[in-house]
């Protein structure tokens, strides 16, 4: 057999190949299993020493031949097909690199941070307590009666009774009160903290849903009064607004956990339909607004978180977190806030890097 004559014929074939998919027909043909090279390693065997002697390193040679030639093949049709996708695929280093989707930081979440930063400003600290709260701490310890209206099913989402625990029935917390009760049982006096978090009631329209976040403020000192109360209510809002012309008025009013109790309204403009927090309400063309309720800590309740109504005294405050939102960043439908729309969420969110500072205004946007 003329192995010289096979090798050429093989090596033509090789060079012949246009593309990676016949060059692997080929090496399979010519080197496979069953290929044309593979049957003439495997008459070896039945050859004697002389003639194997002569032949196979003429079969082996042919078989080197042809493996060196289709490996060479293939790495020019690969370097072939890379520079064709290069020259089809151009890329514009100059140009900038394409915006990657990114998630935002809902607005609630970011006034909580706000609120934060704000607070610890002014020395409270933050306390946390559970969702599913009992009724003592609930309405018991925080002086609500029996009979009164926040108890109603209409309002409250209660547990089964079966599930009450200690004799208390179990709810989803209407406020975030009971974590007052709960750091004043567990840290004594004095105190000054807030309770942000999630709270439930059984309402749902524009402007209300039946959760929604609360934020509550705190303060047990001696000799602490009115005066104290309204300076911070003042001075968180004006941060929180970053605005130095916030006006308050407190007008009585009744809370069963607070006394004196009030209302506090924040004087407003209409600013192109919407309502631009500042200025005295009696102003012309301004207007008040209610915002938040507050007062006194009731003596009843002093006293059933175990201190001395008579040494200790202090303030309360509470405000919807949602609302804040909404007004300080012009959003008109709670619900939206719930909906999980994300094109709502990018207009509306805020870059994981706008951190609220206090020197860098809590509110600024990157």
């Amino acid at each position: 057999m003329d192995y010289a004559a096979t090798r050429e014929e093989a090596l033509a074939r090789v060079a012949g190949a246009q593309d990676l998919g016949t060059l692997e027909v080929l090496r399979v043909a010519l080197l496979g299993k069953a290929g044309s090279i593979s049957s003439l390693l495997k008459t070896l065997g039945g050859m004697s020493a002389d003639e194997r002697q002569t032949v196979g390193p003429q079969i082996h040679a042919l078989r080197e031949g042809v493996s060196d030639a289709l490996a060479a093949r293939k790495a020019a049709l690969e370097s072939a097909a890379m520079e064709t996708q290069l020259a089809r695929e151009t890329l514009d280093l100059s140009l900038p690199a394409p915006e990657m989707p990114r998630g935002s930081v809902h607005p609630v979440s970011q006034v909580m941070d706000e609120l934060a930063e704000i607070f610890a400003d002014l020395g409270f600290a933050v306390a946390t307590g559970p969702e599913i709260e009992d009724d003592w701490h609930n309405f018991t310890a925080l002086n609500i009666p029996e009979s009164h209206p926040a108890r109603a099913m209409h309002d409250t989402f209660y547990f089964p009774d079966q599930m009450a625990q200690h004799g208390q029935k179990m709810l989803l917390r209407t406020h975030t009160s009971p974590v007052q009760i709960r750091a004043m049982i567990a840290d004594g006096a004095p105190i000054r903290i807030i309770a942000p978090g999630r709270v439930y009631r059984s309402d749902s329209d524009a402007t209300h849903t039946p959760m929604f976040h609360q934020i509550e403020g705190l303060v047990i000192d001696k000799q602490i009064h009115l005066g104290h109360l309204k300076w911070t209510l003042e001075t968180f809002l004006g941060a929180f607004f970053e605005r130095d012309d916030i006006v308050l008025r407190l007008r009585p009013s009744y809370f069963p956990f607070t006394e004196p109790s009030v209302e506090v309204d924040v004087g407003f403009a209409l600013v192109n339909g919407k309502r631009v927090l500042g200025g005295s309400g009696d102003a012309p063309g301004h207007g008040w607004m209610e915002l938040l309720g507050s007062g006194m800590v009731n003596r009843k309740v002093i006293e059933a978180s175990g201190l001395d109504p008579d040494v200790w005294q202090g303030f309360a405050f509470g405000v919807g977190v949602d609302r804040l939102a909404m007004l300080k960043y012009g959003m008109d439908d709670l619900r939206a806030f719930f909906d999980g729309d994300v094109r709502w969420l990018q207009h509306y969110g805020f870059s994981p890097l706008d951190v609220p500072t206090l020197s860098g205004g809590v509110g600024v946007r990157a």
